[in-house]
């Protein structure tokens, strides 16, 4: 198959957040199973351009329409970790892409819809027509809309969507503005709540709606985010859309980059290790507890890693931290916020507990200490409001660290209770953490009590639990496998 991602993040070159990763794991797969993928980016003037390989204009002259004239772009390619990726370069006043910033502006809708229409001109001038195109999140919602209300008329009817929704709290939402600027017009058409029309503002546009309504198919990032999408209030006021076209919508889990995160190779560990041989692990802990100067002693290190925002269930992180310390258990917190508020809160933490020698905050990003914190803790807390998917759970798997996560979207496609009489004790990704239901300190409490009871009382069998963990396979292989069975489907020639 011949697949063209379009999306306003992939890393390395482009990263905010897991978008990226997503993006770029995923076309790598595919890559490796033979189909044919590119990747159409914006070309920001703060992208890391030295993860960039032999860069180089691909087209000179794009004029994209737009309102009653035309941008004038250039198109530049170059390779980012063996993936093929094209730039799009606009030139016009309003530098839509020349911002030192990747988001936050004003016209945010209108930079990123330029984008989407940007991208299928230039697969129209240049005869590109893969047999599936990848949207991704409300920056490329209007795509699909552009490509069946317009460009399908001037050869690019064969042409399929997939469209995947990362984050459904962002959605796109804007005035009529951008229908006059990207040549749809019509707004008592596409204004309508069958079509684009946002069900709770009047006159306005619902990008990501346009994305769910004309794509072939939509999906979120785990089978229970998509139903909670549909039915609970973390669809964002999307749910009857997804409603009306549950028939082309699903959830596919998002998986972990395994040559990326390998306790086996790791070069930013001090020891390796594997599932066999776990001495590696143990060796990780007593660094991380000189690294971080923590006590050495015989108790558990429970570790957040992350962001600290709302979505991450900030109180409940806080409690765990309190409960571990009072419980006999060391914890340790990696992460910072976007919210000067929350980020003051966990600075006042750090310094009241600067003196524990059971706890440190290290508030911030550190990528090696982030590896050093996933290998030498024994326990990763993860208690969202909710979560889409989450790669928090999936590394800790993989690095034998117990989860303990809250049922909520991808954390209850992956962790499963270790008490869970329902659930036989074997490697293929059963009982492998612990799971807590209500978004409370009770609800917390239950699942730490027992983790931390079960390293106490009965380490073998801890051990074991670790070993299960690491045993389960949510690598990209299976989720590739499900995407391109996606694209089979809505494709026009089949494969």
């Amino acid at each position: 198959m011949y697949i063209i991602m379009v999306a306003s993040e992939c890393a390395p070159v482009a990263k905010v957040g897991g978008l990226a990763d997503v993006v770029h794991s995923l076309s790598g797969e595919l890559d490796q199973r033979g189909h044919t993928v590119e990747i159409i980016l914006p070309k920001y003037d703060c992208m890391r351009y030295d993860h960039i390989y032999d860069l180089q204009i691909a087209y000179r002259d794009l004029w994209v329409p737009w309102y009653g004239g035309a941008i004038h772009c250039t198109v530049w390619f170059g390779f980012s970790d063996g993936r093929r990726c094209f730039f799009i370069e606009p030139h016009s006043q309003d530098n839509y892409f020349n911002r030192n910033n990747f988001y936050g502006f004003h016209d945010e809708v209108m930079r990123f819809a330029f984008f989407s229409k940007a991208a299928l001109e230039f697969m129209l001038k240049t005869n590109k027509r893969p047999d599936i195109i990848h949207a991704h999140d409300w920056q490329t919602g209007l795509l699909p809309v552009l490509l069946y209300e317009l460009y399908q008329y001037h050869g690019m009817q064969q042409q399929r969507v997939c469209y995947t929704i990362h984050n459904f709290k962002h959605q796109g939402v804007c005035d009529e503005e951008v229908l006059w600027a990207s040549g749809l017009q019509r707004p008592e058409y596409y204004g309508n709540r069958d079509r684009l029309g946002d069900d709770f503002s009047p006159r306005r546009i619902n990008l990501m709606k346009g994305g769910i309504v004309y794509a072939n198919y939509a999906n979120t990032v785990s089978p229970t985010h998509a139903w909670e999408a549909r039915h609970t209030e973390q669809g964002y006021g999307l749910g009857h859309i997804l409603h009306v076209h549950q028939h082309k919508f699903g959830g596919i889990l998002n998986g972990l980059d395994y040559e990326a995160w390998n306790p086996e190779t790791d070069t930013l560990l001090p020891h390796n290790y594997t599932v066999n041989n776990l001495d590696g692990k143990y060796a990780n802990k007593i660094a991380l507890c000189n690294r971080l100067l923590l006590e050495e002693a015989y108790k558990p290190i429970i570790a957040y890693i992350g962001r600290l925002d709302t979505q991450k269930g900030i109180a409940l992180i806080r409690h765990s931290l309190f409960y571990a310390l009072d419980n006999g258990a060391q914890f340790v917190l990696l992460g910072s916020s976007p919210e000067a508020r929350i980020n003051d809160e966990f600075w006042k933490l750090k310094f009241e507990l600067n003196d524990n020698p059971d706890c440190h905050l290290e508030i911030g990003f550190n990528e090696e200490l982030a590896h050093l914190i996933y290998a030498g803790s024994d326990m990763v807390v993860v208690p969202s409001l909710y979560e889409p998917c989450g790669l928090t759970q999936l590394i800790a798997l993989r690095y034998g660290t117990v989860p303990i996560v809250r049922a909520i979207g991808g954390l209850a496609d992956t962790v499963f209770d270790w008490n869970d009489e329902h659930k036989s004790p074997n490697p293929n990704c059963q009982r492998n953490g612990y799971v807590f239901y209500d978004a409370t300190p009770e609800g917390l409490e239950s699942a730490l009590h027992r983790a931390i009871g079960l390293w106490n009382s009965h380490p073998d069998i801890f051990r074991r639990l670790l070993v299960h963990g690491m045993k389960c396979d949510y690598s990209w292989k299976q989720s590739v496998q499900n995407y391109l069975n996606a694209y089979e489907h809505i494709s026009v020639t089949k494969v």
